[in-house]
């Protein structure tokens, strides 16, 4: 029941602070694509900062971090692995579902750092004008980011990598990264309950180039998961569903 209380307590606080330093940053992020990159840093900080405190909950990040152009494909369990792999690349930006464009606060920031909008539906559309939208925002450099499984994806559930990740692969012509995870070990894709450890981020070894697009799928999925699986474990969860 205490942990619950300050959970909720948690929760409540880093929403109304994300409203607080989007709305102070707000003027510097419509002038700059930098002020929106240091006030999504700042926020994440200062989520990684609290949740220390409030409901011992610390925030880890492993492996050799990209610097240059690279694709990012990623675990996502909940919102902590986003700010997670964000604060630590130093040009991130996402593929994410459009409607989140229209949502307070983020969807300004989302815009401004050129995240990726793209349509859930036909998914041959979708993903050539996902292709379409990459390539017409390839002039800035970073790190595109991208969710492999399309969703959250809570711990011990499984759910196949879409194809979309793949055609980036052969697309664009840069090294793919993947990263595993366990936050959501910890801090849950629904729900008020932070659990106390420590969350992890790891970016493994780039994908091997000149795959087909099967094999691809295939590695980057066993890749991911099994180290997922055992940063799990490290957290205490057991993937297969027991404790």
């Amino acid at each position: 029941m205490i942990q619950y209380l300050r959970s909720l307590v948690f929760v409540g606080h880093i929403y109304v602070m994300m409203l607080v330093i989007g709305l102070l940053w707000a003027p510097y992020a419509i002038v700059s694509k930098h002020g929106a990159r240091s006030a999504c840093k700042s926020y994440s900080r200062y989520v990684f900062w609290s949740m220390r405190w409030m409901v011992g909950l610390k925030a880890e990040v492993r492996g050799e971090v990209p610097e240059g152009e690279v694709l990012i494909a990623a675990k996502h369990q909940s919102f902590l692995d986003i700010m997670m792999i964000f604060t630590a690349l130093p040009s991130a930006k996402f593929i994410m579902k459009r409607s989140i464009l229209w949502t307070p606060i983020i969807g300004l920031y989302a815009k401004r750092l050129e995240c990726v909008p793209v349509d859930r539906g036909k998914r041959g559309a979708a993903i050539a004008k996902m292709v379409e939208d990459v390539e017409a925002g390839r002039a800035t450099p970073g790190q595109l980011i991208i969710y492999s499984q399309g969703t959250r994806v809570a711990p011990g559930v499984k759910r196949p990598y879409k194809v979309g990740t793949a055609v980036l692969y052969e697309q664009l012509g840069q090294p793919c990264v993947p990263v595993a995870t366990n936050v959501g070990v910890f801090w849950p894709r629904t729900g008020i309950m932070r659990k106390p450890g420590t969350a992890i981020v790891e970016f493994l070894p780039a994908m091997p180039d000149g795959l087909d697009r099967d094999t691809f799928l295939a590695q980057l999925e066993e890749t991911v998961e099994t180290r997922s699986d055992a940063l799990m474990r490290e957290g205490g969860f057991e993937p297969n569903g027991v404790r």
